[in-house]
């Protein structure tokens, strides 16, 4: 019930334009690395002081206008030359609906062109993010028109769908991030139930492992962290060969212990104002990320559940309020 009431609030464009209005004051700060560039790259040269590398997300999705596609480009594009400028570690993640996917299939290839285009000169790695099903055809199509042209771009292989090995096994020569899934699918081409959805999630995590070019293993799943540092040892995957991720803001001490063990890590640093969705799907994917969340989200005497559920609700009767009084 709590996934289908966060996802349902993700998806809602008037919370959505609301939070851009009102900023991260619903806890989404602890989560979101700042509203701009010279926020963002002061949160990557932290993590970068503990061994830990990043890969930037401009945060917005869903775009339908040609001049918001063009100024989510050009904004990625100063990201890569502060990434540059500043000689920290870290590449992009970008969301191909950012860049004009909803609008016209070729003005998004060239824009997520410009951007590959652009990084390439810094030998720096573009991930092409995966959405939901609507989109993942066509993003399977970009990455290949790229590809032929560039050689550093990867994707995203969602766990969730019933056919993710057909998927994994066609791309196993490109940097795979692996991820459980964050959107709501249909049960006729997405696994429902978490344990089906971990049981595929370690498959194709080993599979890549041993077949892949360099895995990046996205979760704050400590069980499926162990297994998989269970499985490398027994299979002599030397560490070059992959790197755990996780989410900014989310279980941080996990995150350096990992990073002092020896391991790749890197962090998935989103910037900006359109941070609602994606918190909202954050909370939607997995309801114990509440609870990583809770201490720095809200005070001690707060429920969590009913917080930030709240904070939703409140923030839209805010802004209806603002609508009223406007007229």
């Amino acid at each position: 019930m709590l996934k289908d009431l966060f996802m349902g609030l993700s998806q809602n464009q008037f919370l959505n334009s609301a939070a851009k209005k009102y900023g991260l004051k619903l806890g989404a700060q602890s989560v979101v690395a700042g509203t701009n560039i010279e926020e963002a790259i002061q949160s990557i040269k932290e993590l970068n002081a503990h061994g830990i590398s990043c890969t930037v997300d401009n945060l917005g999705e869903f775009v339908f206008k040609n001049e918001e596609a063009i100024a989510a480009k050009e904004q990625i594009l100063k990201v890569i030359e502060a990434i540059h400028d500043n000689q920290v570690d870290a590449h992009i993640s970008l969301k191909p609906t950012q860049l004009g996917l909803d609008i016209d299939y070729n003005f998004c290839v060239d824009n997520v062109r410009e951007i590959v285009d652009r990084a390439s000169q810094y030998n720096m790695f573009i991930n092409i993010d995966m959405e939901d099903f609507k989109h993942l055809q066509p993003t399977f199509d970009l990455l290949d028109e790229l590809s032929l042209e560039y050689d550093n771009v990867g994707t995203v292989i969602q766990a969730y769908f019933h056919n993710a090995l057909e998927y994994l096994e066609k791309y196993q020569n490109f940097r795979i991030r692996l991820v459980k899934g964050a959107y709501k699918e249909p049960e006729e081409i997405a696994y429902q139930d978490k344990k089906e959805i971990d049981a595929n999630y370690i498959k194709l995590i080993e599979w890549h492992l041993l077949n892949g070019k360099f895995t990046s293993i996205a979760t704050h799943d400590h069980r499926i962290i162990s297994h998989v540092k269970e499985f490398v040892k027994k299979h002599n995957i030397p560490h070059d060969k992959f790197e755990f991720q996780m989410l900014y803001g989310f279980r941080k001490e996990f995150q350096l212990k990992l990073a002092s063990e020896g391991f790749n890590f890197c962090t998935y640093v989103p910037f900006g104002n359109d941070w609602y969705g994606y918190f909202m799907r954050r909370l939607a994917e997995r309801p114990q990320n509440l609870n990583l969340v809770a201490k720095q989200v809200f005070n001690k005497k707060t429920n969590t559940v009913i917080g930030v559920a709240a904070g939703a609700f409140i923030l839209g009767r805010i802004t209806k309020s603002q609508k009223k009084k406007r007229k």
